[in-house]
This record gives C-alpha cells, sequence and structure tokens, in this order.
C-alpha cells in the first residue's frame, strides 16, 4: 500500500469470476506523509482512504470481470460503516462482491477486515466507460503487478496458495 500515490492494494488473494468476488491483502506502511497530518503523534489511516481502498478492490474486481473492457469510475457510496481506527502496520483483507452490473452500471459490496475483525463496509457504485487511451496500458501493468493480469487474461479463477495445495494432496493408504 502505498497511500501517497493511491495505490492501496498490495496483492489479490481470490478472484471468482463465476462468484463475481475478489479478496485481496493490503499493508499498512509504517510510514507515510498522510500520517503527519492524520494526526501528529497519533497516526490512523483516514476513513476516506479505506473508502478509496474499498473502491480500488471493487474496481479491479470489475475490471477482471469484463476483462479491461471498460473503466470503472466511483460514483456513489452507500451505507459506509466505519467500526475502528486503523494504524499502521495493518494487514488488511478486503473483498468486494458485484451486486449487478449493467447498462453502463455496476454496485458492489465491499468490505475491510484486519485478523478477521469487521473494520468498515460500504456499498460503492461505479460508472462504467471505455478506457481513457492513457490508462489502459498502465491499468495491464498495475493488474499484473498485484497478480491479476493472468487470470484476466485466461479468464480464469484465481484461487489461494493454501486451496491449491489442497486439490493435490491424496489421502494416505
Amino acid at each position: 500500500m502505498r497511500l501517497e500515490y493511491f495505490e492501496m492494494i498490495d496483492t489479490v488473494a481470490v478472484f471468482d469470476r463465476d462468484r463475481g468476488h475478489i479478496e485481496t491483502r493490503a499493508r499498512v506502511p509504517m510510514e507515510s506523509p498522510v500520517f503527519e497530518g492524520h494526526f501528529p503523534g497519533y497516526p490512523l489511516v483516514p476513513g476516506v482512504l479505506l473508502t478509496e481502498t474499498m473502491a480500488q478492490a471493487s474496481g479491479y474486481l470489475i475490471l477482471a470481470l469484463n476483462r479491461l473492457a471498460l473503466m470503472p469510475f466511483l460514483m456513489a457510496v452507500d451505507k459506509a460503516r466505519f467500526r475502528t481506527f486503523v494504524e499502521p502496520g495493518a494487514e488488511l483483507d478486503v473483498s468486494a462482491d458485484l451486486m449487478m452490473e449493467g447498462s453502463g452500471y455496476a454496485a458492489t459490496k465491499a468490505r475491510i477486515a484486519i485478523a478477521g475483525r469487521p473494520i468498515c463496509d460500504a456499498e460503492l457504485r461505479f460508472r462504467l466507460m471505455p478506457f481513457p487511451e492513457a490508462l489502459a496500458t498502465l491499468m495491464k501493468i498495475r493488474t499484473d503487478a498485484i497478480g491479476l493480469g493472468p487470470a484476466i487474461r485466461a479468464g480464469a479463477i484465481l484461487e489461494p496458495a493454501s486451496a491449491k495445495a489442497g486439490e493435490n494432496e491424496t489421502a494416505a493408504p
């Protein structure tokens, strides 16, 4: 997570095209210029950046589902709930589920948890538009960097390493 560059998602752990579901991970940095003002001596991740993190997880879900054909632009945040503070060093589990897509719009339900404890959630709505030419290449690079690119290109499901390992195990005789 690079707060000052709005790169909120570090990696994609699970992408399930059939379920319209994504699970991502983000580690809050120990230091960031953001913390100098929010708050001096008591650094906390601003709620607006937690909302952006949920929006990015949702955006990557939508991008993967449409195989980078349309760019999702955040247009509404509904029913946002913040339950506790997020401090530097926190390991965030960020997930999103597609609620609807059609007529140039999409909606998701996103949530952030730390070690299974709910931190925040929201319903997010996006306008889907053709990619601005300058962003298409950059988005392909970014989806590759977080591990989503291969699943997009293959139209496949990306599963956690533990699930893949379990499939190859056989019972002892």
